[in-house]
């Protein structure tokens, strides 16, 4: 008896590889966690990129939803409930980046400058809570990179929800020591050695995290939450990275009060501060357990955040 084997088609970890351009702008983003994998100005990396069959390094270009960095212990309050997240990082005992990252995401469009992708967050015993997500990048030739992320509870109970994402710039030095950082942040975020927040927050003045006046990074280090973002006239943050001639900017809208800061020196030491992770977020590490700038989405809210990153061109 003849036996037929099908061939077996394998596919990258990251799925479905969803490739858009304008002008001189490209970017690559993934169904695993409609992640960012790739962002280039004139074919030169402005981010970390990273191959379709590698997963994200560091939390590299994805989404968090429907909370940015740590829960302490997973366990938050909602009214007279309690719930348990699982501790997805179980070394500092933390629920961390919240649910969808890891998570397929179906296309609902694809042009040839933008991408939007969907995915329902169905609920969990640690989130019993149904949320539809959309998220949106869009290309511009004179504006570079923008990222729209809308959350719609579709469920029949109120829903706590916050976001960020996790883009690790990159100026093309090989270390980010002689580059120079700008953001436009008043306050920082003390936080103990598992990340979470270890009192209100602090005047930057005076402190190594006062970068509210381009300077260079040097040899601070940080990994911290920061705020009083100062909006101009644009209604946007605008946070700059600058290094050999390249100028980088990513700006958070509206609705973003928080820029988390991190150098990379706990990463692997190939990537120990090759790049500057500045992740816009709507509310701190902990917020599900505080309740500091955490969103409660009623069911039938809608809610859209937006932010991007371009490249100076002048």
């Amino acid at each position: 008896m003849m036996v037929s084997m099908a061939k077996l088609t394998t596919n990258p970890l990251t799925g479905v590889q969803f490739r858009i351009s304008a002008g001189d702008y490209s970017a690559t983003v993934t169904e695993l966690g409609a992640g960012l994998r790739e962002f280039q100005y004139c074919d030169r990396p402005v981010i970390v990129e990273f191959a379709p069959d590698e997963l994200p390094p560091g939390a590299a270009g994805q989404l968090l939803v429907p909370w940015p960095n740590r829960v302490d212990g997973g366990r938050y309050t909602l009214g007279d409930e309690t719930c348990q997240l699982d501790l997805s990082e179980p070394a500092a005992g933390n629920a961390i980046h919240g649910l969808t990252r890891w998570a397929g995401w179906q296309q609902e469009s694809h042009e040839t400058d933008c991408v939007q992708l969907r995915h329902v967050l169905h609920g969990t015993p640690g989130y019993p809570f149904r949320l539809e997500l959309t998220a949106e990048y869009r290309l511009s030739a004179s504006d570079g990179l923008q990222v729209s992320i809308t959350a719609t509870n579709d469920g029949s109970r109120p829903a706590p929800y916050g976001t960020g994402s996790h883009p690790y710039l990159t100026a093309g030095a090989d270390q980010v020591d002689p580059c120079e950082l700008q953001i436009p942040a008043g306050q920082w975020l003390p936080a103990n050695d598992r990340g979470i927040p270890s009192g209100p927050a602090q005047d930057v003045t005076g402190t190594p995290y006062d970068f509210r006046e381009s300077r260079p990074v040097g040899s601070t280090r940080l990994d911290h939450a920061l705020t009083g973002l100062a909006f101009g006239p644009d209604d946007r943050a605008w946070a700059w990275l600058s290094c050999g001639g390249q100028r980088v900017g990513l700006w958070a809208g509206r609705g973003y009060r928080w820029l988390q800061v991190f150098t990379g020196d706990t990463l692997a030491p190939e990537r120990r501060r090759r790049a500057i992770a500045i992740e816009p977020m709507t509310c701190p590490p902990n917020a599900f357990a505080s309740g500091t700038d955490l969103l409660i989405l009623q069911p039938g809210d809608s809610i859209t955040h937006a932010w991007g990153i371009t490249v100076d061109q002048s």
